[in-house]
Formats: C-alpha cells, sequence, structure tokens
C-alpha cells in the first residue's frame, strides 16, 4: 500500500485519538487537527491525500472548511464522519460511517475510487511513464 497521508479534523479530543489510532493501525499516517484553525494552518502546510471531518464540527463549519479546500485549488478530497442517523453532507466529497470497521473500509474505498479519478486523466493525456 502506498503511503497515504490523512488529515482527521474534530473537536472531541478522545474520539479524534480514537480514529486516529484506528487509522494508524490500518497503515495510514494521520496528522490530526483539533480545531478549524489549527486545520486550515495543517492543510496549509501540508500535502494530504484526504481530510475526514468528525461530525463533532458542527454542519456550517463543515462546509467552511470543505468549501475553503475545495476553493484552494487542491485536488484533495473531502470526507465526513456521519452515523446511521444522520444524513450524508451534500458538500463533502463522501460521507464515512462512525464505526471502526466501517470507518477503515471507507477509508480505503475513498482513497481508491480518488486515486482512480487522478490517474484516468493523465493516461487520457498521455502524462503517464510506462515502463
Amino acid at each position: 500500500m502506498p503511503l497515504t497521508v490523512v488529515l482527521a479534523v474534530g473537536l472531541d479530543s478522545w474520539l479524534l485519538v480514537t480514529h486516529t489510532r484506528v487509522w494508524r493501525s490500518a497503515g495510514y499516517i494521520v496528522v490530526s487537527a483539533g480545531s478549524i484553525r489549527e486545520a486550515i494552518d495543517q492543510f496549509n502546510a501540508g500535502d494530504f491525500d484526504l481530510v475526514v471531518l468528525a461530525d463533532s464540527i458542527p454542519i456550517e463549519n463543515r462546509q467552511r472548511l470543505t468549501s475553503l479546500i475545495h476553493a484552494s485549488g487542491s485536488q484533495t478530497p473531502v470526507a465526513c464522519i456521519g452515523n446511521s442517523s444522520t444524513n450524508s453532507d451534500s458538500f463533502a466529497d463522501a460521507t464515512l460511517k462512525d464505526d471502526s470497521s466501517t470507518l477503515v473500509t471507507g477509508l480505503r474505498e475513498l482513497i481508491a475510487k480518488e486515486s482512480k479519478m487522478r490517474v484516468a486523466p493523465a493516461i487520457l493525456h498521455g502524462n503517464v511513464s510506462h515502463r
């Protein structure tokens, strides 16, 4: 598995630590941010394959942060974590269900899907080297 760097953002420190441990044990490099300001600073300073926003962040802040990331011109997908009673956040690229096994599976599927979407245009334009 190639190295995948995830920015995990949440206001509930216990839950953020729990999610981070699960993803790290699955082989991901995870950078945590415990506030919106910290998330913006981390995003601007790093190179992330995925941003995950916890449901501890109010919806208007999740939407604002997602808009800022997309407006930056970044191709980095943004996923929101939701529980079974919440609808998906239409502004996000994906919604991940909030349980250990589904979070890892959802993360893996989203990253695979995004990788395919990035490679396809490069192949169409002849920008992929063949070895």
